[in-house]
């Protein structure tokens, strides 16, 4: 039976070809991990009414999903699906789980994606708004504005909205938020000097009265939504496109919901209010378009794709949900591109942290670098080598820029995924809820110049995505193969796994593969911005979390035995038939559905948020320690009054528990949880055989992504492999990541260099995990009241943790 058949051969029966996988009686929902696990679990995914239980969440996340197909919608698949995401073997995304339930027919998709890409900044601001991680390239050909033909801009509040800076405090607020007070100055040390300072400030800067405007000023009212901000935006650039310096555009603010409020869409997370979105603006205006407007002819003001660069990051710093969500970008350029040097150093020496930074290099530029470095004196050789030397200069004292392998992006090989249509009626950004109307002409322009771009794609800010620059969206998902285990994984001996309950296991992988496949299919059939290019691609992503523990538990393989193709030839032969499972059903739903064909189908993501529900490593990662605490940050500070009204509750909750909790002096406002996290990998006796990211040299982790690359993703509707790896610079030096870098890099698709120096000597107020002693681990423990907890940490799995592990 050919695939096509075997995928129509399970859709009529309900079975897939392995095995029985997910009936459609309801399976026990999974316990999330303890700790972080359920840390993560309460800060992004649970309601209260879901009473912290993953069967619930799954219930509401496989009706939502089910329900885009309308009448059409099959119960029996539904009960499928509702088992696969209950039992943890098909974790979708994050994104999915926080919103997914029966309104999502009703809303956007953007708020259903995690990647896209965006060719101007009001399309960008707009998709942070709604949680999109955003991918743009800033090519000095996809740039068509400067800034500083922008009209004057005139900023307006009501001094009747509750947050016009008015009263004492309220100035000493916006003071601080606004950098205009020393950081940490109370309001009972704000002095009457500093205080009359920022009230003038205030009337410079605001515009009380908006009849003061003058005669002929264009006004317009923000409206209090993701899309009245971003409407904001799309005027202001479009009028700078069309050159409108001589005149004058005043914009209201006086119609957002005080900060606080509560968003309905976003789970009543608190608004930002009216003065995050007043200060971007202000911004704009100080420090792009009136340094343009007013340059001299000698000035060396910034160059239109500089100017792009900076309002992005203007913008994306006032994207706040709730203290929950900040921008995700990412920034690419051409190494052709003359100001390509001031790209490589600007976040270095701008402060523009909102963007991972990546230099788009192809073919041309490795053998120029190596012709180079042999003696070639051919101008573009030698411009190679110069990018090459800045780039890995600058990276490895700061981690970034990265190079993106442009011309290996998916389908690049053929042309056929970027020969996008160019739309004069801006067609292409256009929903129910958003409609590009001012932009229209920018639009059209940048569609013409795209048609015609050396690198048509860029990729999204984890590097797993291919997307046109244009603008497109991939929604992706995670499966987990481990958790599609049948039974108990700590009672079964790690690679001795009989053969019944093998083969029910390699048929609930197969199944959670199949139905999320066609789990994203449907959340293509949502209302889009980019719905143009949606029906066009199909995009999709699914791809694997867990890897080490499934290799562990399912054939008793350590990541060693996995760089052996021929040792561990299971596993790969079983991971190249879940893509080719993934890829047939793919193109049968698509049919199916009447759809076309998507261009792309696996991918591995990060799978941070996932992952941390039930303990895994995270997407193609090896663990990072042994044992250690996580530290996550939450919204709120104690003094010796106790905790500030707008702290977050759970901060109380956990130190009264016993966790570690500390407020942050880098990150004002903000307090750490630190979380004790054995990783589940070390709970399964995996002991000694245990390999850390530290402990795998550089050149095993670009064999194991080779290996990734060829039997998860293959050589057709593949994205590629997101995977930052380590290279601590006590081992390696300049030289030395040069010559890593060069040998290794031109052979994958993508992979983040990241130089670090060991934990102890980076000098940071605290890092994300903390690996911890054992005894110290043990003790941290022991001092915390929570049972669920103390299930998941014991001295024997710490014992295992210490290399000991009985088998």
């Amino acid at each position: 039976m050919d695939g096509l058949l075997a995928g129509a051969h399970w859709r009529r029966k309900g079975f897939p070809l392995a095995g029985a996988g997910f009936g459609e009686a309801p399976l026990p929902a999974r316990t999330v991990d303890p700790g972080m696990g359920l840390a993560v679990a309460r800060r992004t995914v649970f309601r209260p009414e879901d009473a912290e239980d993953f069967g619930r969440v799954a219930d509401r996340v496989a009706a939502g999903n089910m329900a885009l197909l309308g009448a059409r919608a099959d119960a029996a698949e539904q009960a499928r699906l509702r088992n696969a995401i209950a039992t943890g073997a098909l974790i979708t995304s994050g994104r999915h789980l926080q919103h997914g339930d029966a309104a999502q027919p009703g809303r956007n998709m953007e708020v259903f994606t995690n990647c896209a890409t965006a060719i101007t900044s009001f399309a960008l601001f707009y998709l942070l708004l709604n949680g999109s991680g955003v991918g743009r390239a800033y090519d000095d050909e996809l740039v068509a504005i400067d800034w500083g033909q922008a009209p004057r801009l005139l900023l307006h509040l009501s001094p009747d909205h509750p947050n016009f800076p008015d009263s004492r405090a309220e100035i000493h607020h916006f003071g601080a938020e606004f950098g205009l007070l020393p950081w940490g100055t109370t309001l009972a040390a704000m002095g009457e000097a500093q205080e009359a300072d920022i009230r003038g400030y205030v009337t410079r800067e605001i515009l009380r009265d908006a009849t003061a405007a003058p005669a002929g000023a264009m006004r317009h009212n923000i409206a209090d939504s993701r899309e009245g901000w971003g409407k904001a935006v799309e005027l202001l650039e479009s009028l700078a496109f069309a050159g409108a310096a001589g005149r004058t555009l005043l914009l209201d603010f006086s119609a957002i919901r005080p900060c606080g409020a509560p968003i309905a869409g976003m789970q009543g997370r608190p608004a930002s209010g009216p003065l995050s979105l007043l200060r971007a603006f202000l911004n704009l205006r100080q420090r792009v378009i009136e340094p343009a407007r007013h340059r001299s002819p000698a000035d060396e003001a910034p160059a239109p794709w500089e100017q792009a660069l900076l309002v992005d990051h203007h913008l994306s710093v006032e994207v706040q949900v709730g203290g929950a969500r900040r921008a995700a970008r990412m920034a690419t350029k051409s190494w052709r591109d003359p100001g390509i040097f001031r790209f490589i150093r600007l976040k270095a020496e701008g402060g523009l942290w909102t963007a991972n930074n990546s230099v788009m290099v192809d073919a041309t530029f490795w053998e120029g670098v190596s012709a180079a470095r042999a003696g070639s004196d051919a101008p573009l050789d030698r411009h190679a080598l110069a990018v090459f030397e800045e780039a890995t200069a600058c990276g490895y004292i700061n981690g970034e820029p990265g190079f993106i392998n442009g011309d290996r992006l998916e389908d690049l090989r053929t042309g056929t995924a970027w020969a996008k249509p160019v739309h004069e009626d801006g067609r292409d950004v256009r929903s129910a809820r958003y409609a590009a109307d001012h932009a229209v002409p920018l639009l059209a322009e940048l569609a013409r110049r795209a048609a015609q771009a050396r690198f048509p794609a860029t990729t999204n800010p984890c590097g797993e995505i291919t997307l046109h620059v244009t603008g497109g969206y991939c929604v992706i998902a995670d499966f987990a193969p481990l958790l599609a285990c049948p039974n108990d994984l700590t009672a079964m001996v790690p690679g001795e796994v009989p053969e019944d309950i093998a083969a029910d296991w390699d048929a609930r992988a197969e199944d959670s593969v199949r139905l999320g496949v066609r789990f994203l299919m449907r959340a293509n059939l949502m209302d889009a911005l980019y719905a143009d290019e949606v029906r066009r691609t199909n995009r999709m992503g699914i791809g694997p979390t867990g890897l080490h523990e499934w290799a562990w538990m399912r054939w008793g393989f350590g990541f060693e035995d996995l760089l052996d193709k021929e040792r561990s030839a299971p596993f790969w032969e079983t991971l190249a038939h879940l893509s080719e499972a993934a890829k047939q059903e793919g193109i049968a739903y698509a049919a199916e559905l009447g759809l076309p064909a998507p261009f792309t189908i696996t991918t591995v993501k990060p799978a941070g948020t996932t992952s941390k529900l039930f303990g895994l490593t995270e997407g193609a990662h090896l663990p990072a320690r042994r044992q250690y605490l996580r530290w996550v940050q939450f919204k709120g500070v104690k003094s010796e009054a106790g905790w500030a009204r707008d702290a977050d509750p759970l901060l109380g909750d956990y130190e009264a528990r016993g966790y570690p909790v500390r407020s942050l002096q880098s990150f004002p406002g903000m307090s750490i949880v630190g979380f004790p996290t054995l990783p589940l990998i070390q709970r399964l006796g995996i002991g000694d055989r245990l390999v850390t990211a530290p402990q795998a040299s550089p050149t095993q982790q670009y064999r194991w992504l080779g290996l990734l690359e060829r039997h998860w993703i293959g050589a057709e509707r593949g994205n590629q492999v997101s995977y930052t790896l380590k290279i601590f610079t006590d081992r390696y030096d300049l030289d030395a990541f040069r010559d890593l870098v060069l040998r290794h890099q031109p052979e994958i698709r993508c992979c983040a260099i990241l130089p670090s120096r060991p934990d102890s000597e980076l000098g940071y107020e605290y890092l994300p995990e903390e690996e911890v002693p054992a005894a110290r681990f043990a003790a941290i423990v022991d001092g915390i009241e929570d049972s669920a907890l103390h299930e998941a940490v014991d001295m024997a799995h710490l014992a295992c943790a210490s290399g000991v592990c009985p088998l």
